[in-house]
């Protein structure tokens, strides 16, 4: 049989330390490159490798080495930073314009600055980059060819970096199971400094510091698990430390200077016995390492460093049968931290979820000084500031994909003396905010946007807002929220007219917390809401019923599927959230309430579903309001009823997280269901239930909607980029298994 050629064709590694002996056997162990070829100043490095079976010959210089070069050959730098210069100059000198430049250097900024100084200008030919790896060992005795595997390689390209060569050093580096990322250089050399820089120079400093100290044997000899794994990385390479902390010195020195202030303020609440201060500290330390290590135990990571993709795999068909509580409502976890924080004394919550979307939440309010114990299993303590005690935060808020947060976030931090910025990810980025940001300017409000009043939203502390009475276009909860929550501020009466009934989590809970609160029912189902400011919260307990959006899926896959039975505990069944029971009572579904009660001003009850036949109806635009996010699931229901289902009136979903009618007609297309998108719903006639691989489009909903309809296929159904799911129901995949849904995670 013929062998395919290599993808890379000479592999030249010029120094062979750690990194670029580990490359150099990877490379030859998994047939990466035609022939790998080490560069060394020491001859003794040469003759080792070449021993253990690193590299497959030797050569003295690049130079020795340039006229053999050509096209499909790929040069690694992998030299100390400082010497990166001098290697470069050689490149500029000799090697022909086709080979393939990359580099394994801790910093970018220097790399692509001397290669200008080299070229003239970054040239095409060079990839920066930068593997994520390594070990307190170097030299080529420490050579690892597994040592890239599972973990980043982040790729710098210039704006010239040609497409071509851009490819080759991607693929290099998933040849030897490394995760290849791209970010900007600036982005590279000001993360890195945080994160991996600063944490070895601390390391160096804290070990020789010690070291110092009289008692220097005892201390060693008695440190335990934790300053050991710490203090690990000490026994780095000092030279390799010293022209990393030289070449990244702009980014290290900022961060290193926000650090020594947070020393000083450390010592200064020990010296001054400031419990407050010290427990703050540590729980908001703790909060963020925990959400750290979730992030790595589902391969997630920021938007800065790219996501792990996930990706639902679907057998078809399979069962609907158990008793199970999906996690707590989202809407009441999100505010339960807001007006716990906003509130006098102290709110425990109990329930609450711990997904991202109100986890995003509850760190934004640590940003901003609030003590927050939790969450732990789904129990979290708030100590409230009261309504003018919030802090400026120092960096933007990061709310992630949580559309709730960032728009009741707005409302609140319009009323502040402080300035701020709230940013999200790159699907919220894409939403408009323009309907929170009009009125509140309305109300005195300094709120600059993106283009198209998307995020991120800066808004300018220091206003006195005036009250507003508001009639909003479309009913929407979280502008009516918002400006409930800016007339906190407000000297007067701020009322809002809401076309058609929406959610009133937020009446109620102020409610809860002692904040009166007026509604009026003007007729034709037109509501008037309104508050007067300068009152006050006072905390108190909130239990957060099980989310009823999060229970659809469920009630959808128990209505959908023959010999089904599932019982969903401790619902909550607010008014204002039932549209997903009245639609499916509508189409025929077996839907029995039992155990209701209320629990903190929140009716809550047991659902049990049925298999019964569904037949399509035409959907009341009165429900649209009262079902506005179980909709994705709920055109699964219509995909599997006799007949046609008509939704009009919901143009809402259309600037969800995704365009919802537009996402999902999309994938049903795929499924061989008949689904027309018109401009404010969709047309669905029911029948089978294909297979085929479709698109999330990031949003959690569809994803888990997607997921249900398998319980129909009649083939295999593939969902991609499924991370967000998380966002509101980070056990979805679990309790699906559990209900019988051939579900598996990739």
């Amino acid at each position: 049989m013929q062998r395919e050629p290599a993808p890379i064709g000479k592999l030249v590694v010029v120094g062979l330390g750690l990194i670029g002996s580990s490359l150099a056997l990877a490379a030859r162990q998994r047939g990466l490159a035609g022939e790998v070829i080490g560069v060394s100043r020491r001859s003794s490095t040469l003759d080792l490798a070449l021993q253990q079976g690193v590299i497959d010959r030797v050569a003295s210089s690049l130079t020795a080495l340039a006229a053999e070069l050509q096209r499909g050959d790929v040069v690694v730098i992998g030299v100390p930073t400082l010497t990166v210069p001098a290697v470069l100059d050689e490149c500029a000198a000799q090697l022909d314009s086709a080979v393939t430049i990359t580099d394994v250097a801790s910093v970018k900024g220097s790399v692509v600055a001397a290669a200008c100084a080299s070229y003239g200008a970054a040239p095409p030919q060079l990839v920066p980059g930068h593997p994520i790896a390594g070990s307190e060992k170097s030299g080529v005795n420490a050579a690892d060819g597994g040592l890239f595997v599972g973990h980043r390689v982040i790729l710098t390209p210039h704006a010239d970096s040609g497409a071509d060569h851009l490819a080759r050093v991607q693929a290099l580096w998933q040849g030897c199971g490394a995760m290849v990322t791209e970010m900007s250089v600036a982005d590279h050399d000001e993360i890195l400094a945080a994160t991996s820089h600063l944490p070895h120079f601390l390391a160096f400093s804290l070990v020789d510091t010690l070291a110092g100290l009289r008692a220097n044997r005892e201390i060693f000899r008695y440190a335990a698990g934790g300053f050991r794994d710490f203090t690990r990385i000490a026994a780095s390479d000092p030279v390799m430390w010293r022209d990393i902390a030289l070449a990244n010195r702009s980014a290290v020195l900022q961060v290193l200077d926000q650090l020594t202030a947070d020393f000083a303020r450390l010592r200064g609440a020990i010296d001054a016995g400031d419990g407050s201060y010290l427990l703050d500290l540590f729980t908001r330390a703790q909060s963020a390492r925990q959400h750290f290590g979730q992030l790595l135990e589902q391969g997630l990571d920021s938007d800065t460093m790219s996501a792990k993709p996930l990706t639902f795999r679907l057998s078809p068909g399979g069962s609907a049968v158990g008793t199970i509580r999906v996690p707590g409502d989202k809407s009441i976890s999100h505010r339960s931290i807001m007006l716990g924080a906003l509130a006098e004394g102290m709110t425990e919550v109990t329930g609450f979820l711990e997904g991202e979307d109100s986890i995003a939440t509850l760190r934004a309010f640590r940003a901003m000084g609030v003590q927050i114990e939790g969450p732990q299993q789904g129990r979290v303590v708030v100590h409230g500031v009261g309504l003018h005690g919030l802090k400026a935060p120092s960096a933007p808020l990061d709310v992630g994909n949580a559309g709730t947060g960032m728009r009741l976030l707005a409302g609140v931090l319009a009323g502040q003396p402080f300035d701020s910025v709230l940013v999200g990810d790159a699907s919220l980025s894409g939403r408009p905010m323009g309907r929170v940001a009009d009125p509140l300017a309305e109300m005195g409000a300094v709120i600059a946007t993106e283009a198209g009043g998307r995020p991120p939203l800066r808004i300018t502390g220091g206003q006195m807002l005036k009250p507003l009475n508001y009639t909003m276009p479309m009913a929407s909860a979280q502008v009516k929220s918002c400006l409930l929550l800016a007339g906190l501020y407000c000297e007067g009466e701020t009322s809002v007219v809401e076309p058609a009934p929406t959610r009133d989590h937020t009446e109620r809970m102020l409610r809860g917390f002692g904040y009166p609160v007026v509604s009026e029912q003007l007729g034709g189902g037109v509501t008037r809401v309104s508050l007067r400011g300068g009152g006050t919260l006072r905390g108190g307990r909130i239990d957060v019923p099980a989310d009823i959006s999060s229970a659809a899926f469920f009630m959808v896959a128990a209505a959908i599927t023959p010999d089904s039975d599932i019982t969903l505990q401790h619902i909550g069944i607010n008014p204002t959230r039932i549209g997903v029971l009245n639609i499916l009572r509508a189409m025929g579904a077996d839907i029995t309430l039992s155990n209701e009660a209320e629990v903190g001003g929140e009716p809550v009850a047991d659902i049990r579903v049925r298999y019964a036949p569904l037949r399509g109806i035409a959907i009341d635009e009165a429900q649209v309001p009262l079902a506005i996010d179980e909709f994705p699931v709920l055109f699964v229901a219509a995909a599997c009823a006799e007949g046609e289902t008509v939704l009009t009136g919901a143009h809402e979903l259309r600037v969800k997280e995704s365009d919802r009618i537009q996402a999902m007609a999309d994938g049903l297309q795929i499924l061989g269901v008949a689904a027309t998108p018109t401009a404010d719903g969709i047309r669905i006639v029911g029948g089978a239930i294909g297979g085929g691989r479709v698109a999330s489009c990031h949003d959690h909903r569809i994803a888990m909607a997607f997921a249900i309809a398998s319980l129909r296929a009649s083939s295999e159904i593939v969902i991609d980029d499924c991370n967000n799911v998380a966002t509101s129901f980070p056990t979805f995949a679990e309790l699906a298994l559990q209900v019988g849904i051939k579900l598996s995670v990739e």
